[in-house]
């Protein structure tokens, strides 16, 4: 008898266990319990489906999340240090650094506190989404009910349409993926993020969402993440042709050979829509002026060739490298940016 009014106790306790209410304070191994047989907890930013590497928990009454995503969907570029187990996330003028485990941050250069500490779980960096959202403008909403977490950016309509352009529901060029709405040349948006060298998302005035071409002649929008992934991009397309044979006077119609200005006039054209004159004399008139202590990958570099005052031109590849082409041994080719090519320089022009 009293083994079986033992069991019964036990058989209580367990049923109890599985429908009692989620702790204020639980631990992290009891949180991923609980979480386990609860409905899982769905994250929104901006009315879309955050997607995750590892379930969001639930600790102490914060939902913590995998850091990575979160921060990219706030437009924050990230660097981890793993030794230290620091992150480090950036976005316009901001910075915040935090040391997973700790209480306190550094926002701007000054002391921030979090009600629950960023944890490692099983392999996954989670630090807590309205301390990170918050601290980054945007403002979040629980509904406990369904389980749910909306993350609303702060929508500043500060960048203008310069050209018509699609609003697209996925960040690709295909005809399937438009929304049916062109956005008019004058129109404002605010840019959630840059996905890539190529695709801004982004929310209208209407408070549509979607996805729109990055290429400078869309938009008036920029930033130096953006500016280093397009130049990136520039150069990184360049190789392709890498020993393309030059041909003075080549056509701009083929691919087969290049002079030096035709084959910057397709790597701009063809990346970024950027469509410049046909001649490096011409071309140097385009964008403006910057000083060689200044270049940025992307930038055009100007110099005097055959009696010309400009004759020839080059992309700046970075590390002070040349992206060109001007001899029918190299063809196109990246070679250093020293000894004759210093001394002819003349000019260097920023495109975009």
């Amino acid at each position: 008898m009293k083994k079986m009014n033992a069991a019964l106790l036990l058989l209580t306790a367990s049923l109890l266990a599985v429908s009692a209410p989620f702790p204020a304070h639980a631990e992290a191994a009891t949180a991923s319990q609980v979480q386990g047989a609860a409905r899982p907890v769905e994250i929104y930013f901006d009315d879309r489906l955050l997607q995750t590497e590892a379930e969001p928990l639930i600790i102490d009454g914060s939902v913590l999340v995998p850091m990575r995503p979160l921060f990219e969907a706030h437009g924050a570029k990230l660097i981890w240090n793993s030794a230290a187990k620091t992150v480090t996330a950036t976005k316009d003028s901001n910075t915040l650094t935090y040391r997973i485990g700790e209480l306190n941050a550094v926002f701007n250069g000054k002391p921030v506190s979090l009600m629950v500490p960023g944890q490692i779980v099983d392999g996954s960096t989670l630090m807590p989404l309205r301390f990170v959202s918050e601290t980054l403008g945007s403002s979040v909403k629980w509904n406990p009910d369904t389980r749910t977490v909306h993350i609303s950016s702060p929508l500043s309509l500060d960048t203008t349409v310069r050209w018509g352009v699609n609003l697209r529901s996925e960040p690709y060029a295909n005809s399937a993926s438009a929304t049916g709405v062109m956005l008019s040349a004058g129109e404002k948006v605010h840019v959630i993020r840059e996905v890539d060298a190529f695709w801004l998302e982004v929310r209208t005035q209407d408070n549509k969402h979607g996805y729109i071409s990055a290429k400078p002649k869309y938009t008036d929008y920029t930033s130096p993440s953006l500016v280093d992934r397009q130049g990136e991009a520039l150069i990184a397309y360049g190789k392709q042709y890498l020993g393309t044979p030059y041909e003075f006077g080549a056509s701009p119609d083929q691919t087969n050979t290049f002079d030096c200005s035709s084959f910057v006039k397709l790597v701009f054209q063809d990346v970024l829509s950027i469509d410049l004159p046909r001649v490096s004399y011409n071309q140097a008139k385009e964008g403006q002026e910057v000083a060689l202590d200044e270049l940025r990958t992307g930038d055009l570099l100007f110099f005097s060739s055959r009696g010309l005052d400009i004759g020839h031109v080059g992309i700046y590849a970075g590390n002070n490298q040349i992206l060109h082409t001007y001899s029918k041994k190299l063809g196109v080719h990246i070679g250093e940016f020293d000894g004759q090519w210093k001394e002819r320089f003349v000019t260097a022009r920023r495109i975009f």
